[in-house]
């Protein structure tokens, strides 16, 4: 048995509450997504939910969860005749299920499995329904929802869009509904969700731990007593429950008598237009989330109070134009916004191109205002592109540059990152067998198909033409007598396939006073942000090591938090000298514990640095023995070569030749690039293709 909701309540969780609240009283609100850090009660809070649902209505024996008074025509189960009293269909009323999808789910697991053995040799649809089934006119959760595999988050945005589930194998379809509430819990530390499963989340609400002492403890006193005794803790709680569940239903009963009138629906859409969200999804679900406010509080009419209520719910979510962009509403502006159309209702008319009206800019939060909090200011123009004085072991610190604040002997402040850009394609050569993901040649579920063999364990993918191969020999000693054909189950043959999967892709960032020319390390900032940009579109993991003074770090361990990485990047600082070999030495170590930990994930490392070696006995050949350690390993490597001006050592070639990798320029980074095309070129006429970026082009070949 859950834990009530008073529970939760307890740590300040209004807005979390509030949302699950909504969520029962009118669905189509269309779900709510948790975001909050560990040990939150988020799970719990959700599971609370169940039983404050009320019951549903099934016909009696669907295994699809039908509505007695109007079932599906197309339903697996059906089709369900009236035969009950009054030509009725037959049902019964059961509590709404709560069903929980877990992050290594299979696909079958999620959708049903068809029983193919049975479909070639019987002609019979023999379906299990999955957990799409399960969750019908219910509520489908999913904890850690940033973790669910892609393949599982497509399957989820189809049904949601559809309101119904499609299994298909070699022909065989089976269709039946999948209407339901989704409910997902995330910690943002661990990685963002793909924006398309996003917007499928009607609200979103930011959790936090209390810091209140009093509150901290009431929370520790009612969870001990909850496991002293379960049973009698629900009791004391059952009359609280009991009250909420009717105001549920309630709500529910007024929800279609709720009145939402033209100055309303005004607010709605000037707000989604002030805040420039993309499409008109939020518009609905604001509509959507106001009526259900008003219903909650026992009223017929929409109220400014629940436009602002709603827009502070379902807008923040679908601000982020890309993931280092921080969820969040300037609400200054959105009270502006509310005032400016409420005004226009009483008689007020506010001119249109003024600075607070909607051709204006009045209330619009400058970059790195409220929505990002942490992001630096805009930095001036460029002060100078000279990189400081030389590192020598007589001076081993870089002096700050003219007006640059110092931030730490020898150290200067984080400058800002430059723009990103669409970088090209980097990947890791040869065909692996990691997670699914869009970076580098893999065997994997989802693809074309390659090949066929037998399956272990059970079928997922018929390759259909090698399975007839396959018992087309023994159909005279099976007496085969008719048109069908006699297919055994040793005859089957599961499809292999070609897909892409995500990789970790390591960064090893150069900070040494040789890069602290501030427009040079703005560029170097800009290249790795664009790189981390494609790490996350690709499904990888990242981490980040950076080298500086007198030692290496490892700045953020391997994580699927791409945002987490940029963070660290742009409170980079830089100065001293180039510990090259340390930072080589660290990623060794890093890379070593990573592929024990997972060793079907093949890493790919990125090295951002002009090739400097200083510090310490015979720097450089430290540095290329380190590198050589990467390359006995066959990690795949590329090195972004920073060096600018005139003249050139070419240094970070080199570096590129111990580590059996290869070595781009920052311009050469460019997908856009005509000097990385010209390369690209050049590079396929050698016979370089798959892989031709990164690694020993032999073994790309």
């Amino acid at each position: 048995m859950s834990t009530p909701f008073p529970f939760t309540a307890v740590v300040g969780m209004d807005d979390l509450r509030l949302g699950l609240l909504l969520n029962a009283v009118s669905p189509a609100v269309g779900g709510v997504l948790v975001r909050g850090e560990k040990g939150t009660a988020k799970s719990t809070a959700v599971r609370a939910l169940a039983a404050l649902l009320p019951e549903v209505p099934v016909v009696t024996g669907c295994r699809f969860s039908c509505d007695p008074a109007a079932p599906d025509p197309r339903c697996p189960d059906g089709p369900h005749d009236p035969d009950g009293p009054h030509g009725s269909v037959p049902g019964e009323a059961r509590a709404a299920r709560m069903v929980e999808l877990p992050v290594g789910a299979s696909e079958d697991r999620l959708v049903g499995a068809l029983d193919i053995e049975r479909a070639l040799s019987e002609g019979v649809k023999a379906f299990e329904p999955g957990l799409l089934a399960d969750a019908h006119r219910g509520v489908l959760y999913v904890d850690e929802v940033n973790l669910l595999h892609d393949h599982l988050v497509d399957l989820l945005l189809d049904a949601a869009a559809m309101g119904a589930s499609y299994v298909e194998r070699e022909g065989v379809s089976v269709r039946h509904a999948a209407r339901f509430l989704l409910v997902g819990t995330m910690n943002p530390e661990e990685g963002e969700l793909r924006p398309q499963l996003l917007d499928r989340f009607g609200l979103t609400v930011e959790v936090a731990a209390s810091r209140e002492p009093d509150l901290r403890v009431e929370v520790v006193r009612r969870r001990l007593a909850y496991d002293d005794d379960p049973a009698g803790f629900a009791a004391r709680w059952a009359g609280e429950e009991t009250a909420l569940r009717e105001r549920i239903v309630a709500a529910r009963a007024l929800l279609p008598g709720v009145r939402l009138g033209d100055t309303a629906l005004r607010q709605i859409a000037a707000t989604c237009a002030a805040f420039e969200v993309d499409g008109m999804r939020a518009d609905i679900v604001m509509a959507r989330t106001a009526t259900a406010l008003a219903a909650w509080a026992g009223r017929t009419d929409v109220t400014a109070d629940d436009v602002r209520q709603a827009a502070l719910l379902a807008l923040p979510h679908r601000r982020r134009r890309n993931p280092f962009d921080a969820p969040g509403l300037d609400e200054e502006k959105l009270d502006d916004t509310l005032e400016e159309f409420q005004g226009d209702e009483d008689g007020e008319d506010p001119d249109p191109d003024g600075p607070d009206g909607p051709g204006g800019g009045g209330g619009q939060p400058p970059r790195g205002g409220p929505e990002a909090p942490d992001t630096p200011a805009q930095d001036g123009p460029a002060q100078d592109d000279t990189p400081g004085p030389q590192e020598t072991d007589a001076q081993p610190e870089t002096q700050p540059e003219g007006g640059q604040p110092r931030a730490g002997a020898g150290e200067q402040a984080p400058v800002r990152s430059a723009e990103p850009f669409r970088t090209k394609v980097l990947s890791v050569p040869g065909l692996g067998e990691g997670a699914a993901g869009r970076r580098s040649r893999a065997r994997t579920e989802r693809g074309r198909t390659t090949g066929s063999r037998r399956p272990r364990g059970a079928l997922t993918k018929l390759h259909l033409a090698a399975t007839v191969q396959a018992a087309a020999p023994h159909q005279r000693a099976r007496g085969r007598s008719g048109p069908g054909l006699v297919v055994r189950r040793d005859d089957l043959r599961q499809a292999t396939k070609e897909g892409r999967e995500g990789n970790l892709v390591l960064f090893v960032v150069d900070a040494s006073g040789s890069m602290a020319a501030r427009r040079r390390m703005s560029a170097v900032k800009g290249a790795v942000l664009s790189l981390l940009l494609d790490a996350y579109q690709r499904r990888d993991k990242v981490g980040l090591v950076t080298f500086r003074g007198k030692d290496a770090e490892l700045a953020l361990p391997p994580t699927s938090s791409v945002d987490a990485a940029a963070a660290r990047l742009e409170s980079l600082p830089t100065g001293g000298r180039t510990p090259l070999a340390a930072g080589l030495l660290k990623a060794h170590d890093v890379l070593r514990v990573e592929r024990m930990r997972d060793p079907a994930r093949r890493p790919l490392l990125l090295v951002v640095t002009d090739g400097r070696a200083t510090g310490g006995p015979d720097p450089v050949a430290l540095a290329a023995r380190a590198a050589r350690l990467h390359a006995a390993d066959g990690t795949a490597s590329v090195v972004v070569d920073c060096e600018a001006g005139p003249v050139r050592l070419g240094l970070a070639a080199s570096l590129a030749g111990e580590l059996a990798g290869t070595a781009i320029t920052l311009d050469e980074l460019r997908a856009d690039s005509i000097a990385g095309l010209v390369r690209d070129v050049q590079q396929r006429s050698d016979g370089h293709r798959e892989g031709y970026v990164t690694g020993d082009p032999r073994r790309a070949a």
